[in-house]
């Protein structure tokens, strides 16, 4: 599913504070806390999501391309997740685009189907909220 929306910022600034592990829980509803960052912010960079249900899955960032398109990975039991980030200017603005995929092996499969449905509502929740928070006049 692909999905977008505008956030009244530069798209640079849009960019460098989405794809910083470190900024996470701040706009990421489901994330107490991000743990153990490995690396420079950029391909290979590894982190643990440490979210409010006690799910820890292990993310890398797997394409980097600042400030036009990022993608994650993440990995948990029997669930994978990729997410990628499209950004493109829109006058002062950024046009955020994105992709999400989930997928299960075993008994993950049908719960992996579930949530496919689901997640993408979340992603644009949580894509909303830092667009709110990196469009506040301060921050301009």
């Amino acid at each position: 599913m692909t999905d977008s929306l505008v956030v009244a910022a530069d798209p640079e600034v849009v960019f460098d504070y989405l794809v910083d592990p470190r900024n996470r829980a701040q706009w990421q509803s489901s994330l107490a806390r991000v743990e153990d960052v490995v690396g420079e912010v950029g391909v290979g960079q590894r982190w643990v999501d440490v979210t409010s249900p006690g799910l820890r899955p292990v993310m890398e960032t797997t394409e980097y391309d600042r400030p036009y398109r990022w993608t994650e990975r993440g990995t948990w039991r029997g669930f994978t997740a990729e997410l990628t980030l499209v950004f493109e200017p829109v006058g002062q603005d950024c046009r955020l685009r994105w992709t999400m995929g989930l997928a299960g092996r075993g008994v993950a499969r049908p719960i992996a189907a579930v949530l496919n449905r689901l997640a993408p509502l979340a992603v644009r929740s949580d894509l909303r909220r830092a667009g709110a928070i990196l469009s506040r006049p301060h921050r301009a």
